[in-house]
């Protein structure tokens, strides 16, 4: 554990670090759909160049053990919140170019890349500075802040982006909204500078590219040989299945017009929705869900978590046959919906760094979690727009509801305790890479 671990409570960084993690994700997830929406790209095309943005998520294990180089994990967390803090303000610089689309995309690209590479470290400074029954104890304030970047980009963001398309216009609307990223992400930096335990990374014996690799290799190989870890992978991917889609294509229903099967709301509209009753029903949840599985374990809470987690997909589903038009009944919903999401989250990421990591690598195991976790976020968010086209809104939302019987089943069966005793930290500075929850 951190020698500084004691310095200061975690509820002092623990919030302000996810918050940091999650902002970015949701940005290239969330916001970027928004503005693409708005300035007119079709919803197939919104889907695949969100998904290609986010394999930075998916690949990142390939880099961490690189991160070994630096002194510190906290060293690493400060210096790519600023990255990302640059970067946005690119993006916002991006859309005032006559080929904006691909400059965007390629600025968002880079925020992905560096938002990856920053939560590898991120999870490094979380795991090793608590101890597990206190990993527990927090995961749901780690699911709570990870996910307010989500209501910061739905909620409070797009309901400026909104009241700004009407009075400045559609690129000088998104171009404040990006700069009001960049500041933000800048100011975490400083605060974390300040506040963080150090996290410091052990020193290795072998810091050449040559030692890292074969580090690297031996991490992979242990991985795959963990006990049932192909039914691990697979119950990891399908967790997600039907949040992944939902994820991607539910703003953009809110948005689409009535003609079209959507709800026809405007872009202040959805944030709003997304940023009052919405904001409090999901932090209700998430800490629920973190405090219900520490209390019942993660065992005997599985069931519950995953039937949560795909509550959103039945909320879809009334929205799309129902049609309201009332503000409040709207909201109603997606304040049932986001309190699923937040309860039942918890789930996958207990699995992995409870289940899946023990052993000689723990944390870097871990990354490879995530980073398979995110495969199947965007593989499911890739097709989701083709599906979408060719279902309709609500035989689409029938499709996720299904999505959620595979991962359901699995969980009856597979073992939700670990087979691997987690090992002391005495293994190469791989395993202090630490990974990334980013796909939350």
């Amino acid at each position: 554990m951190d020698n500084q671990k004691s310095a200061r409570s975690p509820l002092t960084w623990v919030p302000t670090l996810y918050l940091a993690q999650g902002l970015p994700f949701f940005s290239v997830a969330l916001i970027a759909s928004m503005m693409f929406k708005s300035m007119g790209v079709a919803n197939t095309d919104i889907a695949h160049w969100t998904a290609y943005i986010g394999m930075a998520w998916i690949f990142k294990p390939l880099w961490s053990p690189f991160l070994e180089l630096f002194s510190s994990k906290k060293l690493v967390v400060v210096a790519f919140q600023l990255a990302s803090g640059v970067f946005f303000g690119l993006v916002a610089l991006s859309l005032h170019l006559p080929f904006w689309l691909a400059a965007s995309v390629a600025m968002l690209a880079c925020v992905g890349i560096s938002a990856a590479t920053h939560d590898i470290a991120c999870d490094g400074v979380y795991i090793t500075s608590l101890t597990q029954k206190q990993q527990a104890q927090y995961a749901g304030w780690t699911g709570t802040f990870f996910n307010a970047g989500r209501f910061i980009a739905l909620g409070g963001l797009v309901i400026l982006a909104g009241h700004l398309e009407k009075t400045q216009g559609i690129v000088p609307a998104w171009t404040t909204i990006f700069v009001i990223l960049a500041i933000t992400m800048v100011a975490l930096a400083a605060y974390h500078a300040w506040v963080l335990p150090l996290a410091k990374n052990p020193v290795a014996e072998n810091t050449s590219v040559a030692g890292i690799a074969r580090t690297l290799w031996e991490v992979i190989v242990d991985y795959f040989q963990k006990p049932g870890i192909w039914m691990s992978i697979l119950f990891i991917i399908c967790f997600r299945a039907g949040e992944a889609q939902v994820q991607t294509i539910g703003p953009l229903f809110l948005r689409d017009a009535l003609d079209k099967g959507g709800l026809g709301l405007t872009t202040a509209q959805v944030g709003t929705v997304y940023g009052t009753s919405g904001t409090i029903a999901f932090i209700i949840g998430s800490i629920a869900g973190g405090y219900f599985t520490s209390w019942l374990s993660l065992k005997r809470a599985m069931i519950f978590l995953i039937l949560a987690v795909n509550l959103p997909n039945l909320v879809f589903y009334f929205l799309s046959t129902w049609l309201p038009t009332d503000l409040t009944v709207i909201g109603a919903a997606l304040s049932l919906e986001m309190f699923g999401y937040g309860f039942g989250f918890v789930g996958v990421i207990l699995y992995m760094m409870q289940v899946v990591a023990p052993g000689k690598y723990q944390t870097a195991h871990y990354a490879f979690s995530t980073g398979i976790m995110q495969l199947g976020f965007v593989l499911f968010k890739f097709y989701s727009g083709e599906i979408q086209a060719h279902l309709g809104y609500q035989h689409f939302f029938i499709w996720v509801l299904l999505c959620a019987i595979p991962v359901t089943l699995m969980a009856l069966f597979i073992p939700l305790t670990s087979r691997v005793q987690a090992e002391p930290a005495q293994t190469p500075a791989i395993e202090d890479a630490r990974p990334s929850a980013a796909a939350r």
